[in-house]
């Protein structure tokens, strides 16, 4: 069937039907794009006005050094790492190249490891390497999901900066065009070092704050937001990237739909062209021998 006209009709209409598909998930993906880097977009607002919060707290009173100082002692808690992927496929290396930079991190970090994914392709990975996440969560598909998606996690993994542990975020940051690249940021434990930087950092107006309340109560309050903010961003920033990469993915199958509906169409014409040659032949030698008998005398 293959080789006939009839054939080759239903290959085209196939793959027309697959380009169509094709080319509504590219909208669906761009269209997501623009979603999840605008909501990053905005992040960028809160968390400077979480940030100017914690530098109030630091200017005002000195905040004691029990609150955010770590324990010197290397490797004494436990390293949780989160590590963001997708539950779909048709998004290329997606997952396999966060999951590189867990391996390459993780080996060059002391203490216990546990490992949290968000997505089951990147959750079926982390299992391949030898490092099976003590829980699986679900990737959120809209950027209404993230914010309880967050908080489903910090409840689970139960973050504190008075602990001696690591929190360590992996996940996929978006880059120019469709390109993204595989990131790693720590973001507990919050030592003396980032005390005092954030403390030498200029105020940027001439009024100085002034913080009402119990100091220890708010920079605490502070610094659940800035957990909460910085999960939030690498979500977003991760979705961004997956549908970046699926974006891409499906820029190369329209380009191949295009090619192969290139090739059938020219097979068909070809094709059809034959079979029209051959019907006029048979016309034409049909005429001819009409015309000799007509022609040869009784």
């Amino acid at each position: 069937m293959s080789n006939t006209t009839e054939g080759l009709r239903h290959k085209i209409a196939s793959a027309g039907d697959l380009q169509g598909v094709v080319r509504t998930m590219k909208i669906l993906a761009a269209s997501s794009i623009v979603q999840y880097e605008r909501s990053v977009r905005a992040l960028a607002d809160y968390y400077r006005t979480v940030e100017l919060g914690l530098m109030a707290c630091h200017r005002g009173s000195r905040i004691a050094t029990a609150t955010i100082q770590r324990p010197k002692t290397s490797g004494a808690g436990t390293v949780e790492a989160v590590v963001f992927g997708s539950d779909q496929g048709m998004v290329g290396q997606f997952n396999d190249v966060v999951v590189q930079c867990v391996i390459k991190r993780l080996a060059d970090t002391a203490g216990r490891h546990r490992v949290w994914a968000i997505g089951e392709r990147v959750y079926a990975r982390l299992a391949q390497a030898g490092m099976t996440p003590v829980r699986l969560f679900k990737v959120p598909h809209a950027i209404g999901g993230i914010g309880p998606l967050m908080a489903q996690i910090l409840i689970a993994i139960n973050p504190s900066p008075e602990t001696a542990g690591e929190l360590l975020l992996f996940y996929n940051r978006p880059a120019a065009g469709a390109a993204y690249a595989a990131v790693s940021r720590r973001v507990l434990p919050l030592d003396a070092n980032w005390s005092r930087k954030l403390a030498d950092t200029p105020w940027p107006t001439h009024n100085l704050p002034e913080v009402i309340g119990q100091d220890n109560a708010t920079v605490r309050a502070l610094i659940r937001e800035y957990l909460f903010i910085s999960l939030f961003r690498a979500c977003a920033e991760s979705l961004a990237s997956e549908n970046a990469s699926r974006l891409a993915a499906m820029e190369r199958a329209d380009r191949n739909i295009d090619q192969l509906l290139t090739i059938l169409q020219g097979r068909f014409h070809r094709l059809r062209q034959s079979d029209i040659d051959e019907e006029l032949f048979d016309v034409v030698s049909g005429f001819e021998a009409l015309t000799d008998v007509a022609i040869r005398p009784q």
